[in-house]
């Protein structure tokens, strides 16, 4: 059973490089490596030894399809028609391998819609239970889902990089977030509301650090936490 997998999709893929530095242990105690479709192409860029390739392979092609069979990649096909993305479909077969946590690489870049489709995957009711990553070369973003409503005053959260002058952006997925509280960052929020359409949670900024690593927690609703790395940019802090 698989704890912890990498899924490829097949939008801009990262750099190795720049994944080390923005967030260190990305590809640590990896039990399953997924890719879906042309996501298998960022295999190799990456230094990892694909387990499974899921999809219609519509863009990957017969000819890079057939090297990966003959390499013993296993490969699992859907029907060109049909109602899930080839990403959602890889993320679905490592969940059913028993992910519990899954980091999903080349979720953005590429299609607009393809990069919001991805996002929208993060409230999967199959991932319920289970951590989400989408992450890029500077990017993370994950979602924080409040429990069942009549559990009062119970919250969720998270802990986020910790590093100073890097940027964390709160935006309500669906509906409003309530009971929106930050430590560690320059605009602090306190059992907040951010109502459905406001960026009043937009470009906050990680403070120097305090002991602790910053934190993000919610009270009810769903929340993207989007995180941004200087790092590579040109304008890191010292």
């Amino acid at each position: 059973m698989a704890n912890r997998a990498l899924i490829l999709a097949g939008g801009a893929g990262p750099h190795r490089s720049a994944l080390d530095a923005a967030w260190p242990g990305w590809n640590r105690e990896v039990d399953l490596v997924v890719a879906a479709d042309a996501g298998a192409l960022l295999a190799d860029p990456l230094s990892l030894r694909l387990d499974l390739l899921v999809g219609d392979f519509d863009s990957l092609g017969a000819d890079a399809l057939a090297r990966f069979e003959a390499a013993g990649v296993r490969v699992e096909r859907s029907p060109a028609d049909k109602d899930a993305s080839d990403t959602e479909l890889a993320l679905l077969a490592a969940a059913s391998r028993g992910a519990t946590d899954l980091v999903v690489l080349g979720a953005f870049g590429g299609r607009l819609d393809h990069a919001l489709a991805n996002l929208w995957i993060l409230a999967h009711p199959a991932f319920a239970g289970r951590t989400v990553s989408l992450l890029g070369d500077r990017t993370r973003v994950r979602l924080l889902t409040a429990g069942d409503p009549a559990a009062a005053g119970v919250r969720v959260g998270f802990d986020l990089s910790g590093r100073a002058g890097d940027l964390v952006t709160l935006l309500p997925l669906d509906g409003p977030a309530t009971g929106v509280t930050t430590d560690g960052l320059r605009w602090r929020l306190a059992d907040a509301t951010l109502p459905a359409g406001s960026s009043r949670g937009l470009s906050n900024e990680v403070t120097p650090p305090a002991g602790r690593p910053p934190r993000v927690e919610l009270g009810g609703g769903r929340l993207l936490v989007i995180e941004t790395t200087l790092i590579g940019s040109g304008n890191e802090h010292a």
